[in-house]
């Protein structure tokens, strides 16, 4: 199965073209155009592809609802305005621990308050807290994520996460994650061909059916295999430290894609250089977290998913390491102090990713109707 992007020699990628975009050489030097954006209202009337992607938009909506339903989760209405964000490393711990991957969020006032809120980058953290609920196991959201970086050919600073929490291991999380992707995937081909078509070739679509039918194949591999991998492909002496630091980004993630020729899984990433609240895996050396990013053929990350730290201790220990404020993530640390705790895993799906990725457009703007990004509120 093929994507939208190619990993060049020179590091560089380039968009390999589906059936309404040319080839472009270098996909990573596009900006969001600021024309575009003001003549977006128009675009919406006068191109088709706009009434396609609304109608694989919807398809998608009520696919991933039949299906959590399916699986007995509950929609829950969440804030998007918060003090707890769930990938904090870059605003509090910054100086101890700046080689995570954290993403900063988006500060904003909140009346008289002294403190800056955050608008919600990830509904995780206040799932895990509905699952206290009585008799509740599952849950998931369709919301808003707001993350403070400029827009590229694959980033937009507002976005739409799909969100899923529930009291099961990494190993069943994993499976439910490829589950929704595998239904969503069913949904479109059964309901919106002609809409897929107007972007994609029938060798695509073949491609597709077999994710659909259970018989497109998830490869997974540690991070370690995968750095492996690219030293192997390169040469390359930069991939032989076990870090995310410098040497793990778009480029990597679409050549590992393209040496295995497949959905990618990769796993146990440096326990410390992703988010705070991953379990570690038992037994490893260097540690790593118990968590798997999924990567789309040619393409990038669309899914992340881990599972959570279980212990009170172990929980205030790395609230320690990442320096967040007690007071403010007390409710999340509360959590384990209730009787009968089980321990939760999450994924969370990026819609536009998901879509840019199944339709090999060549922007993520190109595959949102109202795109936001740090250069323009426009439309």
């Amino acid at each position: 199965m093929k994507g939208p992007y190619h990993a060049n020699p020179d590091k560089t990628v380039s968009f390999v073209g589906n059936k309404i975009f040319k080839d472009i050489a270098d996909v990573g030097a596009g900006k969001f155009p600021a024309d575009e954006a003001c003549k977006r209202v128009k675009s919406l009337k006068n191109d088709p592809a706009w009434g396609a992607i609304a109608r694989i938009n919807h398809r998608i909506n009520i696919s991933a609802n039949n299906y959590f339903d399916a699986i007995g989760a509950l929609f829950t209405a969440l804030p998007l305005t918060t003090r707890m964000i769930s990938s904090p490393g870059a605003v509090y711990g910054k100086e101890a621990i700046s080689y995570t991957t954290d993403t900063c969020p988006i500060k904003i006032d909140w009346f008289d308050l002294p403190h800056k809120a955050f608008l919600s980058e990830s509904s995780q953290i206040y799932l895990e807290m509905a699952l206290m609920q009585e008799g509740v196991n599952h849950v998931y959201s369709i919301y808003n994520s707001f993350r403070k970086e400029p827009g590229d050919s694959t980033h937009l600073s507002e976005f739409h996460h799909i969100e899923y929490e529930g009291k099961i291991n990494q190993e069943e999380n994993e499976k439910a994650a490829w589950l929704l992707v595998q239904n969503m995937i069913s949904a479109i081909l059964g309901n919106n061909l002609k809409d897929l078509s107007y972007f994609l070739s029938r060798q695509d679509i073949a491609a597709l059916e077999e994710i659909a039918a259970g018989k497109g194949k998830l490869e997974k591999i540690s991070f370690k295999e995968a750095l492996n991998m690219l030293y192997q492909d390169t040469g390359d002496t930069r991939y032989n430290k076990f870090t995310l630091e410098n040497c793990f980004g778009a480029w990597e993630e679409i050549r590992l894609t393209e040496i295995v020729g497949s959905v990618v899984a990769i796993k146990e990433f440096p326990l410390l250089e992703v988010p705070f609240y991953h379990a570690a895996v038992k037994g490893k050396t260097p540690k790593v977290a118990d968590n798997a990013d999924f990567i789309w053929p040619g393409y990038r990350e669309f899914i992340g998913s881990g599972q959570r730290v279980k212990s009170k201790a172990e929980l205030e220990e790395k609230a320690r390491i990442f320096q967040l404020p007690k007071d403010d993530y007390q409710p999340y640390i509360q959590t384990r102090e209730l009787p009968g705790y089980a321990p939760t895993s999450r994924f969370g799906l990026g819609w536009e990713r998901f879509l840019q990725g199944l339709l090999k457009m060549p922007y993520i703007w190109s595959a949102c109707q109202f795109p936001r990004v740090d250069t323009t509120l426009k439309p």
